[in-house]
């Protein structure tokens, strides 16, 4: 650069070695990947969602309890919260007019109802959270019962380690026997009700103390009954096609809703009806657990044993022809592979 000779101190007062730049081009602080502890966050129940807002109840049976309306925090995009979730809440939790708080977190499920797609889908989707029991609603005539279907319930309700319970609505159109009779030798109780006769006390005592999920096919009374137990839960309620024999679906969204009686209180959650339920994400072993006594004599069985009637060197099959397991035993076996059997088929 010497051929410029003095020409450089012409140069002179453009001289900018003497500014600091920041390290980082943008001139902001790194963002960080530690998130605040919400030490105050209070615990709320999710009652139901509305286009991204949630309803979650604060001071369940306290002096303060409360209905809040929240959002979920960034972190949580990609976690799914669910109708009965118990949610970590802060923000504004007045529940005043017009005011929104903010999800934090979720506390730990004790259970999670889900459903796939179809039997090959592996991706899950979840229903609801930590019910302990599910009520499955069918029609005896109009629609027509599914076996079927209520079997898919059935599994899911096993796998989730949630108490099936049964109700046969419309029994003044058909006798329900020949459907009920499919459903020997599983723990499973049922109640049924006519027009005019429906058993709200028994069911009312059997939801108390507990959270019960509502499930059915569309068109079955599913609605009716849940705005029958809950006066002021005006779920809209159908009709059946009488051509296809379809019902349409008329709840359009899973919502928590408070069961109260004299004796005591319990939550329903009713869902939207629906006409097929798959089990993709369905562990077998989980079937299997829900059936104690036979889990124990399939300790004895060869590794891989699918439990089926024509498995080879079952021992439950083994146990069922030698007479150990008994003629209420082998109707347990007999519901056992019929529920495995629809899980896989």
């Amino acid at each position: 650069m010497s051929w410029l000779g003095d020409e450089l101190d012409d140069f002179e007062e453009f001289d900018e070695s003497s500014i600091r730049t920041r390290p980082n081009p943008k001139a902001n602080r790194p963002r960080t990947k530690r998130r605040p502890a919400h030490e105050d966050a209070q615990i709320g129940r999710i009652l139901g969602v509305d286009r991204g807002r949630y309803s979650v109840l604060l001071d369940e049976d306290g002096p303060d309890e409360r209905a809040v309306i929240a959002a979920r925090a960034r972190e949580l995009r990609r976690t799914p919260i669910v109708t009965g979730d118990r949610a970590r809440i802060v923000g504004d939790t007045s529940g005043d007019e017009g005011t929104l708080a903010r999800i934090v977190g979720i506390v730990e499920r004790t259970s999670l109802l889900r459903r796939s797609a179809d039997d090959t889908d592996q991706v899950e989707r979840v229903i609801v959270a930590n019910a302990d029991q599910m009520l499955v609603v069918v029609a005896a005539a109009d629609p027509e019962p599914r076996a079927r279907l209520v079997d898919r319930y059935l599994v899911a309700a096993l796998d989730a380690g949630i108490r099936p319970l049964l109700v046969v609505t419309k029994t003044d159109l058909a006798d329900p026997a020949d459907f009920l009779s499919h459903f020997e030798g599983l723990d499973l109780r049922v109640f049924t009700s006519s027009r005019g006769e429906m058993p709200l006390d028994e069911i009312g005592a059997a939801l108390i103390g507990h959270s019960t999920v509502f499930v059915g096919h569309s068109g079955v009374g599913k609605s009716t009954l849940v705005n029958a137990l809950v006066p002021d839960a005006r779920r809209a309620t159908g009709h059946v096609n009488e051509v296809t024999g379809r019902g349409r679906h008329t709840s359009s969204s899973t919502v928590s809703l408070r069961y109260t009686s004299a004796s005591g209180s319990g939550w329903v959650i009713d869902t939207p009806g629906v006409r097929s339920f798959g089990l993709g994400h369905v562990d077998p072993a989980n079937i299997l657990a829900a059936y104690t006594e036979l889990a124990e004599i399939a300790e004895n069985c060869p590794r891989g044993c699918t439990h089926l009637a024509d498995a080879e060197d079952c021992a439950l099959n083994e146990a069922a022809a030698d007479g150990t397991l008994g003629e209420t035993g082998r109707a347990r076996l007999d519901s056992l592979q019929r529920l495995l059997t629809t899980f896989g088929g």
